[in-house]
């Protein structure tokens, strides 16, 4: 089969287009034949090895998994003797995070707790546009933010990739959402549900006198003490996206420190893996509550300019990556 490989750490320019052997299920995994995989930023940072933090899980020298990608949607393939869940021809989606990894491949062996049943309604490019980025939104926004029908909820990075997510999610919630982005993406996160825009080119949040329940910080440009002046008294604030290793060492201590001493909580994203997680997105999904915003698609020979494309940082929502098949896979 085709895949993306690195055997080093370094810039997209490492990245490999191989054959490379086709995997096995071992007996509770599933074999997927992968349509579409999306880009993420954990995909930078371990191509990258950075920050250096990063390889304590990635490998530290080199990398443990030579094929990036988390996200996938495609149809089972084969099924492991204890895999019970599911039957080749279904068509599912997942998140390879917590099992190595591999998405960018024509097909990928997953345990079959991270999957589940494909969004009816979604094409495989659409599904798989989800895991990542939504269930960062979905942890920050009912985990960790707790968020409550009517509370005031500030989306900080609304256009990206997690941020889209966000903004529908805390809709989903019965939330009244502030969404701040960029001029040119104002009417894209209006029209995905924000009951608010601000142009952070034109008004700082923090100085214009509102202030909320629950502020998700995914674009990591205010500095914490500052954030918490947008808090309401009994506010929340998670923080999803870091600019530097010192900033997300910053998050940690301050805001352990200021949520130990006062009514405000503060803190950074905690991921988790919970299977019912995809169940939840799917219902959302096939309700028509959340719609995956996608920027751009690549194919799989192209996953190199998708994740330079994406480590610039002006992406609307998801890279998409779309895996053609011929006759012989």
């Amino acid at each position: 089969m085709k895949a993306i490989v690195y055997e080093k750490y370094g810039s997209p320019d490492v990245l490999q287009l191989k054959e490379v052997e086709k995997p096995t299920p071992k007996d509770d995994e599933v074999l997927v034949k992968v349509y579409a995989a999306s880009v993420n930023p954990l995909d930078w940072h371990n191509l990258r090895g950075e920050p250096f933090l990063q390889r304590l899980e990635s490998g530290l020298l080199q990398p443990k998994s030579q094929i990036l990608g988390a996200d996938i949607a495609g149809r089972v393939e084969a099924i492991g003797r204890n895999a019970k869940q599911f039957q080749p021809g279904d068509e599912v989606y997942g998140d390879l995070y917590w099992s190595g990894f591999g998405a960018f491949a024509e097909y990928v062996c997953i345990p079959e707790h991270a999957l589940s049943l494909k969004p009816a309604n979604m094409t495989f490019e659409e599904a798989a546009a989800v895991p990542q980025a939504a269930f960062a939104a979905l942890h920050a926004l009912r985990d960790q933010g707790q968020v409550q029908p009517g509370q005031n909820v500030l989306i900080n990075g609304a256009s990206g990739g997690v941020g889209t997510f966000a903004v529908q999610i805390a809709k989903s919630f019965g939330a009244e959402v502030t969404g701040v982005c960029s001029t040119g993406n104002l009417d894209m996160v209006r029209s995905i549900g924000a009951d608010q825009v601000i142009d952070y080119t034109q008004e700082d949040f923090i100085q214009n006198g509102h202030c909320y329940d629950l502020i998700v910080d995914i674009a990591a440009n205010h500095p914490l003490l500052d954030l918490k002046r947008a808090l309401n008294p009994q506010g929340i604030c998670v923080v999803v996206g870091f600019s530097t290793l010192g900033h997300m060492v910053q998050v940690r201590l301050q805001g352990s420190w200021i949520s130990k001493t006062g009514p405000k909580k503060m803190g950074m994203l905690i991921p988790k893996e919970d299977k019912t997680d995809l169940v939840f997105m799917k219902e959302l999904l096939e309700a028509g509550k959340v719609v995956p915003v996608i920027d751009r698609r690549y194919l799989l020979a192209e996953v190199p300019e998708a994740i330079q494309y994406l480590e610039e940082g002006h992406a609307r929502g998801k890279v998409v990556i779309t895996v053609e098949h011929n006759n012989k896979t």
